[in-house]
């Protein structure tokens, strides 16, 4: 299994976009993406990269597993 490393925003924005989230909002430069079933929003800053710690919670909250994570990363 590959580490976790640091990518763009517009990259984790588009994994949790094939996860099936949705941006219901943004403020500043954070976006806010919800699911239903989900009970926290997804907060992703718009930073470039994303540090390795905010991936992680965002996986953790969003209930998506490592696999899957770099799944998705991989049909990007």
């Amino acid at each position: 299994m590959p580490r976790i490393v640091p990518v763009p925003a517009r990259k984790l924005r588009r994994v949790f976009e094939l996860a099936g989230f949705t941006c219901t909002r943004t403020e500043g430069d954070h976006a806010v993406f919800t699911k239903a079933g989900v009970k926290r929003p997804i907060v992703i800053p718009d930073w470039d990269p994303v540090p390795v710690f905010i991936i992680k919670n965002n996986l953790k909250s969003a209930g998506i597993s490592r696999e899957e994570y770099f799944s998705l990363l991989d049909g990007i």
